[in-house]
């Protein structure tokens, strides 16, 4: 059936708002980008600070002989005559460090596409030392005990558990060449592995905005705070990805410009907690 009159000298209005829809649309779609782009570079280099500060504090304190100033900081550090648990601790220190160097590389672009051989060797390494991180991180918590009540015992665990999944998932999606899942499962592991990270920096935000020890008890390093952040430590990342990564794909305008603001106000909560703690937990034992 042929088109109308009025069909016909509507179209130019309909092409016009399809134009304008897509113009909207990328525009939403960059603003989201630059948004995580600032997010992840924000975390990346509060990571890179955190890792410093574990390679300098602990790594001069071994080399020096002074296991016993770990005791400075972590409540169950070091232990007299316990050799295999104190290996088992040293093997983790070193480890955060490996990771978080070897997250901060896996994330360029620019190395993944020029050095694809680096990358693939970088990501075996970080899969063995989330994995290796993981299972120590579980027996120090559950051998030789941590700080805080059942809570925080349980919050460690899940996150151990969960961090040793999305690794199998990560490697089983490189090894089938399935890139785009490889990659969001490599950002779920990447936040799910920033836990400990994530919760220094959002118990030192905490701390200067409240400027006291609001929500929990700081001798028995207890309370409905601590709990809270136990758990929110990854689950709340891992879910802000899962809304980023929905809103990226089939999200209107409308939703991408807000989760964009919305991961933008994240960044500057993100950098607040990272000088926070540089200046009131790191910078002050180096």
């Amino acid at each position: 059936m042929p088109h109308s009159v009025l069909d016909i000298a509507a179209a130019p209005a309909r092409f016009h708002d399809d134009v304008r829809r897509g113009d909207l649309r990328r525009r939403g779609a960059r603003l989201l980008r630059i948004s995580g782009g600032l997010w992840l570079a924000t975390a990346v280099f509060g990571q890179l600070l955190f890792a410093l500060y574990v390679a300098i504090f602990y790594g001069r304190a071994a080399l020096q002989g002074r296991f016993q100033d770990w005791n400075k900081v972590l409540a169950h550090g070091y232990v007299p005559g316990d050799w295999f648990l104190n290996l088992v601790l040293g093997m983790h220190l070193l480890f955060v460090v490996l990771i978080v160097a070897g997250g901060a590389l896996q994330l360029l672009p620019a190395l993944r596409r020029r050095a694809p051989a680096f990358h693939r060797w970088n990501g075996r390494l970080y899969l063995l030392s989330a994995a290796i991180l993981s299972l120590g991180g579980l027996a120090l918590a559950w051998v030789r005990g941590t700080v805080g009540g059942a809570a925080q015992h349980v919050s460690v665990s899940l996150n151990a558990l969960l961090i040793l999944v999305f690794a199998g998932i990560v490697w089983r999606l490189a090894r089938e060449r399935r890139v785009d899942a490889h990659r969001r499962w490599a950002l779920r592991l990447f936040l799910a592995v920033s836990g400990v990270w994530f919760f220094r920096i959002g118990l030192m935000l905490w701390l200067a905005v409240h400027k006291a020890p609001v929500g929990f008890d700081p001798d028995s390093f207890t309370g409905p705070f601590l709990s809270f952040l136990g758990f929110a430590q990854y689950l709340l990342p891992l879910a802000v990805l899962e809304l980023y990564l929905r809103v990226q794909d089939r999200g209107s305008p409308v939703a991408q410009v807000a989760v964009a603001g919305g991961v933008l106000v994240l960044t500057l909560m993100t950098l607040g907690g990272v000088l926070a703690a540089t200046m009131g937990m790191w910078m002050p034992r180096l």
